[in-house]
């Protein structure tokens, strides 16, 4: 099951930011929402950072 969400979340990061990096090479706005799904994996990003560095934690005391 994690193997899927990482594989999902792997793509769908790619996509967003070689989409982002294509539309400020060509000069062009992101649609909106592509700025919505990169909104959304920052948060899932600094979530699952959060996260893993409270695991962390805990595991070291």
């Amino acid at each position: 099951m994690v193997e899927t969400a990482v594989f999902t979340y792997g793509l769908l990061a790619s996509f967003i930011l070689s989409a982002a990096s294509r539309n400020q090479r060509m000069q062009r706005p992101n649609p909106p929402m592509m700025t919505y799904l990169g909104y959304v994996l920052l948060g899932m990003s600094a979530a699952a950072a959060v996260l893993l560095g409270g695991y962390a934690a805990w595991q070291l005391l």
